[in-house]
């Protein structure tokens, strides 16, 4: 009698398994990590604090997102002399399918699991400003704020934050530069490290994983004379 029992529970207990499958199928998909943000797009964008109009923008790139190629620089950043201008960023993942999931159970590609819009990393960086800080580095005295050449090499060197996490420890989304004099063939080195339980008021570019690592050369362009003629007609 027993014995029947037991046998006759297989047929209800396999069809609970055929329902219930998908659904444990997908509680057993480990989440996926990610050590680095992917990045695709890197924008710097540098806006002239006494003439909004005047913006000069350059952009590294990664065409195939995770694959094996780097963020390839494509632009020169060319500033005007004795000027001060704010540094902001874009930072997206260009690529549509990081929010695809073909793993539904109805086994149906839906258009809804396609986001064709770019994913702005630079937001999910602000938010998690406390696990991030951006580093700067740059030929000696090409701005006259800040001085030096940047806080890669050592994080006490000044670098102009206008933006600080919850701790009050800086970020580096938003940040001042002016510029000196003339120069030609400079270089701007700009670092974003990952730093999640291990960001301090003195972490270092050496502290955590580099989201991301793009020197740019920089020109500094003297200012256009202007010159006043009196001219006078003859006749």
């Amino acid at each position: 009698m027993n014995k029947f029992k037991k046998y006759s529970m297989v047929p209800m207990l396999a069809a609970a398994v055929l329902l219930t499958g998908c659904e444990k199928e997908e509680e057993e998909v480990p989440e996926e990590e990610h050590d680095h943000e992917v990045i695709t797009n890197v924008h710097l964008i540098f806006t002239n604090v006494d003439d909004p109009s005047d913006v000069v923008e350059v952009e590294a790139e990664d065409h195939d997102g995770e694959g094996v190629e780097e963020l390839e620089i494509l632009d020169t950043i060319n500033l005007d002399a004795s000027k001060t201008y704010d540094l902001t960023f874009e930072i997206l993942n260009a690529h549509d399918d990081h929010d695809y999931d073909d793993n539904d159970c109805d086994g149906i590609d839906d258009e809804d699991d396609h986001d064709d819009e770019a994913e702005d990393i630079g937001a999910e960086i602000a938010d998690e400003a406390d696990e991030h800080q951006l580093f700067f580095g740059f030929t000696n005295n090409i701005f006259t704020n800040p001085e030096g050449d940047g806080n890669i090499d050592d994080a006490s060197h000044d670098v102009v934050y206008n933006d600080l996490d919850s701790k009050g420890n800086p970020l580096g989304l938003n940040t001042s530069w002016t510029t000196s004099g003339a120069y030609e063939g400079g270089k701007f080195r700009v670092i974003l490290m990952h730093q999640p339980g291990i960001k301090t008021a003195s972490s270092s570019s050496k502290d955590g994983d580099a989201d991301f690592d793009l020197e740019f050369v920089i020109n500094i362009n003297s200012l256009p004379i202007v010159a006043i003629g009196i001219s006078a007609g003859l006749e």
